[in-house]
């Protein structure tokens, strides 16, 4: 997605574990988990810009990631067919020559559909949710089953540009001077 936004990233696996964490609220642990994944990455370099993200699903007040087995993916699509439910990501952003960050989290709602039983079964026997915050994609086969969203479509997907856009902002760096140095 920042590829086709005028950035080309390096992709930096921080190896954060990420049930070492808890926090009050699903969107302030989406936030704890970017801030951590950015600051580990950060920690190993010079200079650049450092982005950390994570998503989660907030189900009844418990944030979900990606599902342990293809029994709790479809746990939580039973739980979440026909609701609406908060798809948070946490942003976190550092100037790793500075170290100056600044986070937020995108939040946007997901009405999901209701599979059959053998759109369900079909689905989770691909893999596709069991790499997945929530259990789904929306870009992916689990769109079939989003009946729609109120909110940033990136954010679904695990980035909100626009939402980066106003954290680059405040750490003094342009959405063009990003382009230039793709170019």
């Amino acid at each position: 997605m920042l590829r086709a936004a005028g950035i080309d990233p390096e992709v930096i696996v921080s190896g954060v574990d990420e049930d070492a964490f808890s926090a009050p609220s699903t969107g302030e642990l989406a936030v704890a988990l970017a801030r951590a994944k950015a600051s580990t990455v950060a920690a190993a370099l010079s200079d650049g810009l450092v982005i950390g993200c994570d998503s989660m699903l907030d189900l009844d007040g418990h944030g979900y990631s990606k599902p342990a087995s293809p029994d709790e993916a479809a746990a939580r699509w039973r739980e979440m067919a026909g609701t609406s439910r908060t798809l948070y990501t946490g942003h976190c952003v550092i100037d790793a020559a500075t170290g100056k960050q600044v986070a937020a989290v995108g939040e946007t709602t997901v009405r999901f559909g209701r599979p059959t039983e053998a759109e369900l079964a079909a689905y989770i026997a691909t893999g596709e949710p069991l790499n997945m915050a929530g259990a789904f994609t929306i870009e992916g086969l689990g769109g079939w089953f989003v009946e729609s969203i109120d909110g940033d479509h990136n954010n679904v997907i695990g980035i909100s540009v626009p939402l980066l856009r106003h954290l680059f902002r405040e750490l003094g760096v342009t959405i063009p001077e990003l382009w230039a140095r793709y170019r």
